[in-house]
């Protein structure tokens, strides 16, 4: 533990370059494996943005062109040294996790062109263009980071009502600016 802070909000940290570097590693081996069943290979989430503070976990978004048949794309991505969580109840992507010993990493795949998909890109773009309010939700998962040791799911549940509203300030930036995603990271 660092000096003066809990073990909850070392969970949360100052934003590390080495994220996007990971990502860059990662994605160029998701594209040499997925080739063209792969419409775009996106670093999302917190690590995504540079300058906010974030869970040490990059998140990767592939977007397919279906999410049917898994097959068409699954092979690739587990030869990769994913697994994918068949049990993973949101129906608009599929969810693969590392194998040990890769670290830590989500892969969310999402059918290209879905709100699903364009959430995750309009939302990492957002934060990256406000840096006051990457900064007003670095505070925000501060405040709840001790829920990440004993329940994960009232860390993102307190966390809710904030990326709402950044959502919304997000759509109406998207709509005063034309917003589009930009090309492909991998």
């Amino acid at each position: 533990m660092i000096s003066g802070v809990t073990a909850a909000e070392e969970l949360v940290l100052d934003y590390d370059p080495v994220w996007r570097s990971e990502f860059l590693e990662l994605g160029n081996e998701l594209r040499r494996a997925l080739g063209t069943a792969a419409l775009r290979i996106d670093h999302i989430g917190s690590t995504a943005v540079p300058g906010l503070a974030a869970k040490p976990i990059v998140d990767v978004q592939i977007s397919v062109p279906s999410l049917e048949p898994v097959d068409g794309y699954r092979p690739a991505i587990e030869s990769c040294g994913f697994e994918w969580q068949a049990d993973n109840p949101e129906l608009t992507k599929r969810y693969f996790r590392e194998v040990p010993p890769r670290k830590r990493t989500h892969l969310h795949v999402r059918r290209g062109g879905s709100f699903d998909e364009q959430f995750a890109l309009l939302f990492r773009d957002y934060l990256r263009a406000h840096h006051e309010r990457a900064t007003a939700y670095a505070a925000v998962k501060r405040s709840v980071a001790h829920l990440l040791v004993t329940d994960r799911s009232a860390y993102v549940d307190a966390k809710g009502p904030f990326i709402w509203e950044m959502i919304r300030e997000a759509d109406e930036w998207a709509q005063r600016t034309g917003w589009e995603p930009g090309p492909s990271d991998a």
